[in-house]
C-alpha cells in the first residue's frame, strides 16, 4: 500500500493533506524516526515528541518560504524528512550523511543551524529585524523546548522579542525534559499550568484573534475572562510572558494536530510577539522511549522489538563510568568536594553520584554559565566543586572561566567529557577546542589521561589542587587498563616516558592520542626507526625538565600528537617552547586541521584527520625522508 510519506516531496504538499491524512502520515514519521535511530542512532524521544507539532506547523506555514528555526536541533527529525530529505533520512549521522541538526547548507528550510540550545528566540530577533528593514511579509517563528528555555540566551531573546514590539511567534514545546528531567523555578512554574487546550490567557488587544478560532475560540476567551472572576491559579502562569510583551496563548495538546492548525492559522493576524505555549510528551508513539525519555534523548543503536542497546560484546567500560565510580570515592573521602552539572546528571556521570550524595549535587539546567560562577561562589566559601560538562558545552562557559574562577585563582576543577572527536553527533558537538581555549588562561592547569586508570589519579589530583584545573577525557569505552586500588596524586606538570630512550623520532602524545603514538611506535621500529614515547599527561604547564631531557638527546624529529585542533593546542604550546628557548629541530604535529569536522563514526574520522596509527608512521616517515 502507497504511504502518504511516499507522497511528500516539498513541505508544500502537506498543506493539501486531510486531518485523516495528517494523523497517519504521524504515524508513517514515527515508524521511519524509529527504524533509522535503531540503525543509526540518534535523538529519538525528543524527535518522537514533536512530529505532530511539525505537522501542524507545516500545514499551515511553509519553511521554504518562512523562517522556521528549531532550536535544540535533536527536535528536527521529522523537519529533516518533510523538507526533501526523506530518501537519505536512512544516511542520518553517518559519514557524508545528512546530519543529526539542522544546517543551512544541508537545506534552503533550515533556517539556522543548531546543536547547543536556547538559540532560537535570538537569532528569531534578528530575522525579523531583517525582515522589517526589507518590507518582507514573511512569518518567522521559534520552536524553543526539551529544555532549552532554562539556558540564559533564552532569556535574553525572550526579553529583546518582547520589548522589539515585532512580529514573531515562539512555539514553546514544553515536555518537562531537556536530557534529564528539567529543574529549575521555571520548570516548575511551566509546570502549574494545565494540560487542557481552553486555558488561554488573553489581553484586550487579541480578544478578537481568540474568538475567532474556529470551535475552541470562545470558549478559550470566555475562559480568559474568568481571570475577573478569581479563577487566576488555573490560567496566570502565562503571566510572566505578558509581563515581558507577547501575547501568551495556552496551553495545547501538541498531539492535537487539528487544535494546534486552528491556533496557527490566526497567528499571521497578531500583532507583536506571540508565545504559544505547546504541551508534548517525549518519545510519544514508542513505548520503550515513552517510559524511559532520558534513556531515549541521544542513544546508541538498539533492537526497536525491546528498546535494548546493542552494545559491544566485552567492551571495557567507559570513560564516563570510571569518572562516575570516582566520583563516588573522592565524595567519600573528601566532604568539601560538591558536584555540578548543567542539564546532564545521566550523560556526566553524575547521577549515581546524587544518589550517594544528594545534598552536595547540583543539577543547573541548560545553563553552564551560570555552573561555573556558581562553582566559583561554592569554592570561595570553601569547597572544592567538579563541575561536569561535556567539552562542547563548556566552550559557552568561556568569560566565566576567565574570570570568575582562573583570574580568583579558584579551586574548580572542570571535568570535560566528550573530548575530541565525539563521533555522529558531528561538528556541534566534537571537543576539540578545549586544549586552545583553556591554554592561554592563567592559572588554569590541564590535564588530560592515557588511559582509565590514569583519569582515576587525575581526578585525585585535580580535588586535591589549590587552584583552577581542568581534566579531559574521550567519550565511549575506555582502554581495559586495569585499575589500581589506591588513588595517586601526580606531580602537577609531570609526564613520563613510556619507552625508548629519546634519541630518533620522539613522539609528545597526550590523552587519547598516547595510545595511537604507542601503536604507531610499534610500527616505526619495526622499519628499524628508533622511536620514543613520551606521556605527556598535562598540556599546561608543560613538562619542561621532561623536554629538556629529550632534547639533549639530539633528536632526529620531534613529534606532537593531541585530539585537538592544531591552532593553539598542545602542538601549539610545544613550538612555542622551542621557540622560546631557541631550539632548532624538524617538528611534526598531528591533530584537527582547521576546519569543522564533520560527523561519521570515530574511527572514521580519525582516519579523515590523519590520526589512525599506519597514517601516523606514514607521514612521520615521509617526513624522515625529507629530513634526510
Amino acid at each position: 500500500m502507497e504511504q502518504i510519506l511516499d507522497g511528500i516531496k516539498c513541505p508544500g504538499d502537506i498543506q493539501r493533506l486531510s486531518l485523516s491524512q495528517l494523523k497517519n502520515l504521524s504515524g508513517e514519521l514515527r515508524r521511519m524516526i524509529i527504524d533509522t535511530c535503531a540503525d543509526n542512532g540518534g535523538h529519538l524521544a525528543p524527535s518522537l515528541g514533536t512530529v505532530d507539532l511539525t505537522l501542524a506547523l507545516y500545514s499551515v506555514f511553509n519553511p521554504q518560504q518562512d523562517k522556521i528555526i528549531w532550536d535544540v536541533g535533536h527536535q528536527a527529525y521529522s523537519h529533516k524528512i518533510l523538507t526533501g530529505r526523506k530518501d537519505r533520512f536512512h544516511t542520518l549521522r553517518q559519514l557524508h550523511g545528512i546530519t543529526g541538526f539542522p544546517k543551512r547548507k544541508e537545506s534552503d528550510c533550515d533556517a539556522f543551524g543548531v546543536g547547543h540550545a536556547s538559540t532560537s528566540i535570538s537569532a528569531a530577533v534578528g530575522m525579523s529585524i531583517v525582515r522589517d528593514l526589507e518590507g518582507k511579509d514573511y512569518n518567522v517563528i521559534a520552536i524553543i523546548g526539551d529544555g532549552a528555555l532554562t539556558g540564559g540566551e533564552a532569556y535574553e531573546g525572550l526579553n529583546s522579542a518582547g520589548a522589539s514590539g515585532r512580529r514573531l511567534v515562539v512555539i514553546l514545546n514544553d515536555n518537562e525534559m531537556s536530557i534529564d528531567k528539567n529543574v529549575g523555578a521555571l520548570s516548575e512554574y511551566l509546570s502549574r499550568i494545565k494540560l487542557a487546550p481552553q486555558y488561554a490567557k488573553a489581553k484586550k488587544d487579541i480578544e478578537g484573534f481568540l474568538r475567532n478560532i474556529p470551535r475552541i475560540g470562545e470558549t478559550v476567551f470566555k475562559t480568559a475572562e474568568c481571570l475577573k472572576d478569581g479563577v487566576k491559579a488555573a490560567i496566570s502562569s502565562g503571566s510572566w510572558f505578558e509581563e515581558l510583551g507577547f501575547n501568551y496563548i495556552g496551553p495545547l495538546d501538541g498531539h492535537n494536530i487539528q487544535a494546534m492548525q486552528d491556533v496557527f492559522r490566526q497567528l499571521p493576524q497578531v500583532e507583536g510577539p506571540v508565545l504559544v505555549h505547546v504541551r508534548t510528551h517525549k518519545g510519544k508513539g514508542y513505548l520503550p522511549a515513552e517510559e524511559n525519555p532520558n534513556k531515549f534523548h541521544g542513544i546508541s543503536r538498539f533492537n526497536k522489538a525491546n528498546g535494548q542497546v546493542i552494545k559491544k560484546q566485552d567492551a571495557p567500560p567507559s570513560y564516563t563510568d570510571i569518572f562516575s565510580q570516582t566520583m563516588i570515592e573522592l565524595g567519600w573521602q573528601n566532604h568539601d568536594i560538591v558536584a555540578i552539572t548543567a542539564a546532564m546528571p545521566s550523560g556526566t556521570g553524575l547521577k549515581a553520584f546524587a544518589q550517594q550524595f544528594p545534598e552536595r549535587f547540583f543539577d543547573v539546567g541548560i545553563a553552564e554559565e551560570n555552573a561555573v560562577t556558581m562553582a566559583a561562589g561554592m569554592a570561595a566559601a570553601g569547597a572544592h566543586p567538579m563541575v561536569a560538562l561535556y567539552s562542547t558545552f563548556a566552550q559557552r562557559a568561556y568569560d566565566q572561566v576567565v574570570h570568575d574562577i582562573c583570574l580568583q585563582e579558584l579551586p574548580v576543577t572542570l571535568c570535560l567529557d566528550r573530548a575530541g572527536l565525539v563521533g555522529a553527533d558531528g561538528p556541534t558537538h566534537h571537543g576539540v577546542f578545549d586544549y586552545s581555549y583553556l591554554r592561554h588562561i592563567p592559572h588554569m592547569v590541564i590535564m588530560a589521561p592515557k588511559d582509565e586508570n590514569e583519569l582515576r589519579h587525575m581526578l585525585y589530583t585535580a580535588s586535591q589542587y589549590e587552584g583552577p584545573s581542568a581534566v579531559r577525557y574521550p567519550r565511549g569505552s575506555a582502554t581495559g587498563t586495569p585499575l589500581e586500588e589506591e588513588l595517586e596524586k601526580l606531580p602537577i606538570g609531570k609526564g613520563e616516558i613510556l619507552s625508548g630512550d629519546g634519541s630518533g623520532v620522539v613522539l609528545l602524545a597526550v590523552g587519547s592520542m598516547v595510545l595511537k603514538a604507542v601503536q604507531a611506535a610499534e610500527i616505526l621500529n619495526m622499519a628499524n626507526i628508533k622511536t620514543t614515547v613520551v606521556n605527556m599527561r598535562f598540556v599546561k604547564p608543560l613538562d619542561r625538565e621532561l623536554l629538556e631531557q629529550v632534547l639533549a638527546k639530539k633528536p632526529k624529529l620531534l613529534v606532537t600528537l593531541e585530539e585537538n585542533a592544531l591552532a593553539g593546542g598542545f602542538g601549539s604550546a610545544v613550538l612555542e617552547y622551542l621557540a622560546d628557548t631557541n631550539h632548532m629541530l624538524p617538528t611534526l604535529r598531528f591533530g584537527i586541521p582547521d576546519e569543522f569536522v564533520e560527523q561519521g563514526s570515530c574511527p572514521e574520522l580519525l582516519e579523515l584527520c590523519g590520526l589512525l596509527p599506519q597514517q601516523l608512521a606514514d607521514r612521520i616517515v615521509e617526513k624522515i625522508g625529507g629530513i634526510d
